[in-house]
Parts: C-alpha cells; sequence; structure tokens
C-alpha cells in the first residue's frame, strides 16, 4: 500500500514538473517571439545628412557644389538616407527638420534613445559651413550626437564660432583657402579632443590657378574670386564627399537599380557597376 501510494505521488510530481517545464518554455518561446516582433516593427534610425549653402544662394541652385553633393548622396541612397540641403539663413528650418527626422514613433517628443541613435552629418560652405557648426551646438543642447560636420572656406556670421567644435560632434574636418577678401576659417579646434577627431584642416591655394567656375555670377570672380574656386573645386568636394560616405551605410545596389529608369540600365549592367564604384 505505501509502494502504490508513493508510486501516484510520484507520478503526479513527474507531471506536475514536466506540465511546469512546459509552461516555462512556452512563455520563454513567446517572449521572444515578441522581442523579434518588437525588434521588426520599431523604426529604424535615421541618417540624416543635412547640406548648408553659402551666401544668398538658393538651397535646390545645382550650379553650386553642395547641392551637387545632395543630388549625387540622394541617388547613391534612395532609401535609409535623408538629404537635405537649406540656405544659410534657414537654420531653424534645418534643426526642426532634423528634430522631425529623429521623431521616428512621430508622437512629438524625443525620447533619450531616439535621439542617442540618430546618425546625422552636417556639412557646409561659406556662411553655410558656420552654420554647420552653430546647428551642431543647437543639438548639443538637445543631447543630440553628430557623427560627422564638414566645413569649406567657412565663414562666421554675427558673431558665430565657426572655429570651435562643440563636444557632440565624433568627427569635424575643414577645407580651406587663405587668400582674398573672402577667405574660410584657418583651423578647427575641439571643444573637448577627448570627444571630438579633428581629421584635419586642409589648405588649398589658387594663386595662379585658372578661374573655371564659368557658371557662377560674374561678380563672384571680382569679390570672392578663390573663395568661389575652392566651392567649384571638384577635387575639394570629392574629399568632402568621401568623409560623409564613409559614415554611411553601405549602398544597396538592388534599391539603386530598382528606382533606375529601365532604358537606362544596359543589359549587361556594366555601366551601373561603373557609375556606383564611382561614388564609393
Amino acid at each position: 500500500m505505501i509502494h502504490a501510494t508513493t508510486r501516484r505521488r510520484l507520478d503526479i510530481l513527474i507531471r506536475t514538473s514536466i506540465f511546469s517545464l512546459v509552461a516555462v518554455l512556452a512563455l520563454a518561446q513567446t517572449g521572444r517571439a515578441q522581442l523579434v516582433l518588437a525588434s521588426a516593427t520599431r523604426p529604424k534610425s535615421p541618417v540624416i545628412v543635412i547640406g548648408f549653402v553659402g551666401g544668398f544662394i538658393k538651397h535646390n541652385n545645382l550650379v553650386h557644389s553642395e547641392v551637387q553633393l545632395a543630388a549625387r548622396l540622394r541617388k547613391a541612397y534612395p532609401k535609409g538616407v535623408d538629404v537635405e540641403t537649406f540656405e544659410s539663413y534657414h537654420r531653424k528650418k534645418a534643426r526642426e527638420k532634423v528634430l522631425s527626422l529623429l521623431d521616428t514613433n512621430h508622437d512629438g517628443t524625443l525620447t533619450a534613445d531616439e535621439k542617442q541613435n540618430g546618425r546625422i552629418i552636417i556639412y557646409g560652405h561659406s556662411w553655410g559651413g558656420s552654420e554647420a557648426i552653430t546647428l551642431a551646438r543647437e543639438l548639443e543642447k538637445d543631447d543630440i550626437p553628430v557623427l560627422l560636420t564638414v566645413q569649406v572656406d567657412s565663414i562666421s556670421r554675427g558673431g558665430q564660432n565657426d572655429a570651435l567644435i562643440p563636444a557632440n560632434v565624433a568627427q569635424a574636418a575643414n577645407f580651406y583657402q587663405p587668400d582674398g577678401i573672402l577667405h574660410g576659417q584657418s583651423e578647427i579646434r575641439a571643444a573637448d579632443p577627448a570627444r571630438t577627431r579633428i581629421i584635419g584642416n586642409f589648405r588649398f591655394d589658387y594663386k595662379g590657378s585658372p578661374y573655371n567656375c564659368d557658371e557662377y555670377p560674374w561678380y563672384d570672380r571680382i569679390f570672392g574670386k578663390s573663395h568661389t574656386q575652392i566651392e567649384c573645386d571638384p577635387g575639394v568636394w570629392k574629399q568632402a564627399e568621401a568623409l560623409i560616405r564613409s559614415n554611411l551605410p553601405a549602398i544597396n545596389r538592388k534599391e539603386v537599380e530598382a528606382v533606375r529608369p529601365p532604358n537606362r540600365i544596359p543589359s549587361s549592367g556594366i555601366l551601373s557597376a561603373i557609375v556606383l564604384n564611382l561614388y564609393m
């Protein structure tokens, strides 16, 4: 009798243990599924590239290298990278755009994760270079990091400090020329060298160089020849673009092909590969 009772108790204990184990495994599996689902449905953090044109140039004037660069990036990254250009006097609009893109759940309030997960690159020429650093400084006050700033012949406006790179910027590069009435900031430095790497202050000299900016207004040649030459120098912008692209995700060739008109794609695909490799 004692043996039979013990057996029944043991049988009940084993069944209860198996049931508990199955329940625990089921809950664990559900939890994993919920985590996977949450990860899949969570909006991806945006990659944002902001470009500022100089002077009173329109943000969509394709004569200027800043706008041309933005157009190339949009073509190369049709998805996953948001590229915007702004006039040098529309920094407020640029900041509003950045905050809007970071708000991935569209609730009107940025969480700590939304701020920290954003990937932001800012570049500009002339007044636009100064605006790039001022925008980065405003984002620092918002606790928003910046991956990279690129200044091309940056000229400070309205008391702005375009030489001191705020600590929320991870990397910064400066391209300048020293001649003429309009000449760029010759040296940028980090507010906190432990947090910001100055890639370099790269000097260009256009004395004796032929003026090849024929599409620019006549007064640029008279009042700001060298300042204009660095803006229309493809060598400068090729380096700036390489720095920007080094902080962007790898190009998805399938996405690029998907948005390209079929009649512009040769059957061999050779031309497509050449175009893509030019900017990689």
